[in-house]
């Protein structure tokens, strides 16, 4: 007859034998920390909330009392300051050209970024580490220092103030780190995987697409949200690149803070939903940023 073995609790449940003493001292000891993480996320999501009820409001209310005064008069809110900046053609027009900036970007560097990084990893070739640093290298070169060449270079081309113009600039400078990211990450993939693949007669190319895609899934995944908000909250290369038709929606904002610097109520709606569409990207692929991050941690 065999002894009956004890099972482990799962994990992150304490035993139940363990003191109450014991469990209010855990419970007591993580107390400042939670405390402190309450605090700083209500400072940061303060900003937020007040600029969505400032956009909520008309332009009288506004001017008159502090947003936190519509949380005790709800009929000071309304939907009136949506329906006018929505129906405006220049505001539409601008998030529009956002979207067909941001998306073409993204998709970009993380489908280069990803080949050049499995090139980097698992492919040898003369000059790989000399090129790997010559990738790196371009980290620190800031955008400002490239503004003036690449303009005269796209007058050259005939695509400067096009969308084009401004969708290859990101990408150009969006690779660096992506090709940075994946490439540590795709190195810690076992050889044993890839080396079963390329035996059973997959190319280069289909032992990318099935074996280090899938596996490289979080890290491709936090690397598009980098990207993503980097490129819609841009508002440098846009002002530079971009004419009038093409402007994105940080141009469009900072026009309307130029031509109505008080005009709260327009530029209030138009300043949250240029910050809706990049948290409702974040928390759509929140699970794989996470796993992305906790296994880059891991290597």
């Amino acid at each position: 007859m065999t002894a009956p073995t004890a099972t482990a609790p799962p994990a992150g449940r304490r035993p139940p034998g363990e003191p109450l003493a014991r469990r209010i001292g855990h419970a007591v000891a993580k107390g400042p920390l939670h405390l402190l993480l309450i605090v700083v996320a209500l400072a940061w999501l303060a900003p937020a909330f007040g600029l969505l009820v400032a956009s909520a409001r008309l332009e009288a209310d506004n001017a008159a009392s502090g947003w936190w005064n519509a949380l005790t008069h709800r009929s000071q809110l309304t939907f009136e300051n949506y329906r006018e900046i929505l129906g405006t053609s220049e505001i539409v027009t601008a998030f529009w050209n956002t979207v067909f900036i941001t998306v073409p970007a993204t998709i970009g560097v993380v489908l280069i970024g990803a080949l050049a990084a499995y090139a980097f990893a698992w492919i040898d070739f003369r000059g790989r580490d000399w090129a790997f640093v010559a990738v790196v290298a371009l980290l620190v070169v800031p955008i400002q220092v490239a503004l003036i060449p690449v303009a005269d270079l796209y007058g050259r081309l005939g695509i400067f103030g096009d969308l084009s113009g401004v969708v290859l600039f990101h990408i150009a400078f969006g690779l660096p780190f992506a090709v940075f990211l994946l490439r540590n990450f795709f190195a810690g993939i076992p050889r044993e995987l890839l080396e079963a693949a390329r035996i059973d007669g997959a190319s280069e190319l289909k032992v990318f697409r099935t074996v280090v895609l899938p596996i490289g899934l979080p890290a491709i995944a936090s690397l598009a949200i980098f990207q993503f908000l980097w490129v819609w909250n841009d508002l440098l290369v846009g002002l530079v690149f971009a004419d009038t038709q093409n402007a994105p929606l940080t141009v469009a904002i900072r026009s309307e803070m130029r031509q109505f610097g008080t005009n709260i109520d327009v530029i209030a709606p138009a300043a949250f939903l240029s910050m809706l569409v990049p948290l409702v990207v974040f928390f759509a692929f929140q699970r794989y940023f996470v796993q992305g991050l906790l296994a880059g941690s891991e290597r």
